[in-house]
C-alpha cells in the first residue's frame, strides 16, 4: 500500500512539472491609458509652465538632405546624431559670456531632447507652399520703396525691427523657440484661456465663449483670438492683425492663424499652428512642435532695457560712420 502511494505521488509530481514547462505564461496586464486630466468646471486641463528650448535649432521646413522622407523616418540615433550636431553648433555660435556669467546661455540648452528634425508637418513634403503673385509684387513693391528712399539701414529707429524696439514677436513668433526666454503659462478659467509670454512679456486673453471677433479695423501686433474645444484639443483661431508685426510678411487683413493645443502626456502638450492667408501663400500650411511642462522654468520678468540700449547705440554707431565716411572725402 506504502509503495502503491509513493509511486501515485511520483507520477503526480512529474504531470505537474510537465505542465508548468509547457503552460503559456500569463498575458500581461494591459497598460492602463492615460487620460488628459480637467478642470474643476470639466474643461480639459492644459495649465502649466512650459518651455520649447529643446527645439531651439530646429528647421522650420525639411532640409534637402532628407528630401523624400517623412518627419517619422528620422528617428533612432540618425535624429539623435541631428540633435547632438544642432547643441554643438549653437553653443559655438553663443561662445563668451556676453556680459553675462560663462556659459550663462548654455545653461539650461539641452537640445539633445529635440523630438523632431523639422517643424512643417503639412504640406507633406515640410516645404512652405510657394508665394502668390500678389506677395511677390508686395515685397517688390516695399523693396524698390526702400531703395526710392536714400536711407540706410538704420536712419531711424522705425527702420529696426518690432523685435529690436522690444515691442512685439508677434503671433506665432511669440512661441518660436530661440535661445533664451522660452518660457509659457497656460492660465485657464470658466470661458476663458490665457497664454503668457516671457519673451516681451505678452499675455493673450483667449475668449471660449463663441462670440465673434472685432471688427476688421481693429486690428493688432497678436490679432484678436476666439478659441473652442474639439474634443480634448483647445483650437484658438486668430485674424485682424496689424500689417507692420505679420508672421513672414503676411497681409494683415486677411491672415488666418489655427492653433491647436492638445495634451498628450502628463507633461507634455502639442503645439500646432495652420497658417492661411490666400494673399500670400498658394495654400494654408501648418506646423507643430512639443511644449514640455517644466515648474523650474516659469515666465520670468523681461525687462527689456538691453534693447533700449541697443537701439540708441545702433543709431549712433550709424551716425559715427556716417561722419567718418564724410570727414575721409
Amino acid at each position: 500500500m506504502r509503495h502503491r502511494l509513493l509511486v501515485l505521488f511520483s507520477a503526480f509530481l512529474i504531470v505537474t512539472a510537465v505542465s508548468a514547462q509547457t503552460a503559456k505564461p500569463a498575458a500581461p496586464a494591459a497598460a492602463k491609458k492615460w487620460t488628459a486630466p480637467r478642470t474643476p468646471w470639466g474643461d480639459p486641463d492644459l495649465q502649466g509652465w512650459f518651455t520649447n528650448l529643446q527645439e531651439d535649432g530646429t528647421p522650420l521646413e525639411r532640409p534637402d538632405q532628407f528630401a523624400g522622407r517623412s518627419l517619422d523616418d528620422i528617428k533612432g540615433e540618425e535624429l539623435a546624431k541631428i540633435k547632438r550636431d544642432t547643441q554643438k553648433r549653437t553653443i559655438t555660435t553663443f561662445q563668451g559670456p556676453l556680459h553675462a556669467p560663462e556659459n550663462w546661455w548654455q545653461k539650461d540648452l539641452n537640445l539633445e531632447k529635440g523630438s523632431q528634425a523639422w517643424l512643417v508637418v503639412d504640406p507633406p513634403d515640410g516645404k512652405i507652399p510657394p508665394l502668390t503673385q500678389e506677395a511677390k509684387d508686395r515685397a517688390a513693391a516695399r523693396a524698390a520703396a526702400r531703395r526710392a528712399s536714400g536711407r540706410g539701414p538704420a536712419d531711424s529707429w522705425e527702420d529696426l525691427s518690432l523685435y529690436d524696439r522690444c515691442i512685439t514677436r508677434g503671433l506665432p513668433g511669440s512661441m518660436m523657440p530661440v535661445i533664451y526666454g522660452n518660457s509659457y503659462q497656460i492660465l485657464q478659467s470658466p470661458g476663458f484661456v490665457s497664454i503668457r509670454y516671457e519673451m516681451v512679456h505678452e499675455t493673450r486673453l483667449i475668449p471660449l465663449d463663441g462670440r465673434p471677433h472685432a471688427s476688421p479695423e481693429i486690428r493688432s501686433y497678436m490679432g484678436d483670438p476666439r478659441g473652442h474645444w474639439e474634443g480634448d484639443t483647445l483650437v484658438v483661431e486668430t485674424t485682424n492683425f496689424r500689417d507692420d508685426g505679420t508672421f513672414r510678411n503676411a497681409n494683415g487683413a486677411t491672415l488666418r492663424l489655427i492653433e491647436r493645443f492638445t495634451r498628450t502626456a502628463p507633461d507634455k502638450v502639442r503645439w500646432s499652428v495652420t497658417v492661411d492667408d490666400p494673399k500670400t501663400w498658394t495654400r494654408p500650411w501648418t506646423f507643430s512642435m512639443p511644449l514640455t511642462m517644466d515648474d523650474s522654468q516659469p515666465v520670468l520678468e523681461y525687462s527689456c532695457h538691453e534693447g533700449n540700449l541697443g537701439l540708441q547705440n545702433i543709431l549712433k554707431a550709424a551716425r559715427a560712420e556716417e561722419r567718418k565716411a564724410a570727414n575721409a572725402k
